[in-house]
């Protein structure tokens, strides 16, 4: 096999003590570079482009609020599971985005190598560079596969992390109002 990402896998399975020609392994090299191109696809993407292709004028100037945005990333320390909700808020400044778009957004970034307090800088500033709102504000509530699975196996912990710009940041009752929309969300 001459592909370095599968021969990389072969290894692998042979550090582990694995049969890399047994029946159920034979394709998993192959299958193993599909999964990570889908799951580092964000490497790819730019949310400029995702942004700017679906704005509208709009004469709407209060909050627009999405919650419960599942997203799946990749710890950049152990290569492991992330597993979260994104909350998203922004203030419209003469502009909307299709709702469509900020899930999308989420997806840029998730789907790459990340730290959660990172990827949440990421989307409230790719936000708030190409939508222009009047603010923004971005929680995500996440699982650590790697605290999970490894490490200090604390199972169900959860990580919540938050991102405020413009009047989210500087008005404590717009703060407010967003996180007693999103405080439903958050895991009892």
């Amino acid at each position: 096999m001459s592909d370095k990402f599968e021969q990389s896998i072969e290894n692998i399975l042979s550090h582990i003590g694995e049969d890399k020609n047994r029946e159920g392994l034979v394709k998993t090299p192959s299958r193993v570079k599909k999964a990570y191109e889908f799951l580092c696809s964000g490497y790819k993407q730019n949310p400029k482009d995702i942004i700017e292709q679906a704005l509208f004028t709009s004469t709407n100037d209060e909050m627009v609020v999405l919650k419960d945005i599942e997203f799946y990333s990749l710890c950049e320390h152990h290569m492991l599971p992330i597993i979260g909700k994104a909350h998203i808020a922004y203030i419209p400044n003469g502009k909307v985005v299709g709702l469509s778009k900020i899930p999308r957004v989420v997806d840029v970034f998730a789907r790459r190598l990340q730290i959660q307090e990172q990827m949440t800088e990421q989307i409230a500033d790719a936000l708030n560079t190409y939508l222009k709102p009047k603010g923004v504000a971005v929680v995500l509530d996440a699982r650590h596969m790697c605290m999970e699975m490894r490490g200090v196996q604390k199972i169900s912990s959860t990580t919540v992390t938050s991102a405020l710009r413009g009047i989210f940041k500087k008005e404590k009752k717009t703060k407010d109002e967003f996180l007693s929309i999103i405080s439903n969300s958050f895991r009892k």
